[in-house]
C-alpha cells in the first residue's frame, strides 16, 4: 500500500470522511428524476492539464486526421469545440462564482508527480442508451504506481470537494440519469457525479476511469455514428499503438462546459512542492486549510 493510499484509509475510515470536507452547502437533487437535463450554470473541476510534450504528439499525429474524419461525418460542432486538454480528477456543479477559491482552500494533500502512459482510443456514452452526450477518449494504462496514486487522490479529492456542489452535474440528470446503473445513480445522488472513488462499507471503490477526451458531442449516438466512430478509434490506435508516456507535475482548478470540456484555468498547484498560483496573475496563493 503506497503512502497516499495509507493517508486515504486513515483519513476516511479511521477518522471519517467529514473531517476532510468543508461545511456542506444545500444540495438540490430534485433534477435527477426530471425528463430533461438540469440547467447548466457553472461547472468547476480539478484536472491534470496535459503537458506540452503530450499535446505536441496529439496535435501532430492525431488531431489533423481526427478533425477530417469528424467533418466528413457531419460532426462540425465537435471538430470546433474548445477544450484545454486534460485528464479529470473530478467535476462539481455550483452557481457560486467563488467555488474555485473554495476548492483551493478545501484541497487535501497532493500526490507526488504522476508517471503514466496515455493509451487506447475509445468511445464512451454518458449512459448506455441515453443517446447523448458521448465522448471520444484516450485512456490511461491502469497499472503502476502513478495510476495507483491517481486513483487514491481521486478518493480524497472527492471527499474534500464534492460537498461544495449545489446539486448533480447537469449532464448526469434527466435522460442520462434514467439510463444509469444503480451504482452510478447512487454516486450521483451522494456526490453529484458518477465515475469517482468513494469509501463504501469500509472499502474503497474503483469507479474512477481517468482519461483525456478529444471529442465532446451532443449529436445522437445512433448506429451510424457508433459504427463510424469505432472506425475512427481503430484508426487512431493504429497511429499510436504504444500510446504516450508522460508525467503530470501539477493539477489545476478550472471551469468546465456542460459536456466536460475545460473552458479556462483559475489555479495551478505543483505536485512537486505543493505551491500554488493564480494563472491569470502569476501570483502565489495559499492552498489547503
Amino acid at each position: 500500500m503506497n503512502t497516499l493510499r495509507r493517508v486515504v484509509v486513515a483519513s476516511l475510515v479511521g477518522l471519517g470522511a467529514g473531517l476532510l470536507a468543508p461545511v456542506a452547502i444545500a444540495v438540490d437533487n430534485s433534477s435527477l428524476d426530471q425528463p430533461a437535463f438540469r440547467e447548466h450554470k457553472a461547472t468547476y473541476g480539478l484536472v491534470y492539464r496535459l503537458p506540452p510534450e503530450v499535446t505536441a504528439v496529439l496535435d501532430s499525429k492525431i488531431s489533423p486526421p481526427l478533425r477530417e474524419r469528424l467533418i466528413k461525418l457531419g460532426l462540425v460542432n465537435e471538430a470546433r469545440t474548445f477544450n484545454l486538454p486534460h485528464v479529470t480528477v473530478l467535476h462539481i456543479h455550483s452557481a457560486d462564482p467563488t467555488t474555485p477559491a473554495k476548492m483551493l482552500k478545501a484541497l487535501p494533500g497532493m500526490p507526488p508527480p504522476i508517471t503514466l502512459t496515455l493509451k487506447s482510443f475509445y468511445n464512451t456514452e454518458a449512459a448506455k442508451g441515453a443517446g447523448a452526450p458521448w465522448w471520444f477518449d484516450l485512456g490511461v494504462v491502469k497499472s503502476g504506481p502513478g495510476y495507483s496514486d491517481m486513483m487514491s487522490f481521486n478518493t480524497v479529492a472527492t471527499a474534500a470537494l464534492t460537498p461544495l456542489r449545489d446539486g448533480p452535474l447537469p449532464r448526469c440528470t434527466g435522460p442520462v440519469f434514467a439510463k444509469m446503473s444503480e451504482a452510478a445513480k447512487e454516486l450521483t445522488r451522494t456526490v453529484g457525479v458518477s465515475g469517482v472513488n468513494v469509501f463504501k462499507d469500509g472499502k474503497e471503490t474503483a469507479s474512477h476511469n481517468p482519461h483525456t477526451t478529444l471529442v465532446y458531442s451532443m449529436t445522437p449516438y445512433d448506429e451510424r455514428v457508433q459504427a463510424a466512430m469505432k472506425d475512427v478509434a481503430d484508426e487512431m490506435n493504429r497511429i499510436l499503438p504504444n500510446g504516450i508516456d508522460t508525467q503530470f507535475k501539477d493539477v489545476s482548478i478550472v471551469e468546465i462546459g456542460f459536456m466536460g470540456n475545460v473552458l479556462r484555468e483559475f489555479y495551478r498547484i505543483s505536485l512537486e512542492n505543493g505551491s500554488a498560483w493564480d494563472v491569470s496573475s502569476g501570483k502565489a496563493v495559499p492552498v489547503g486549510k
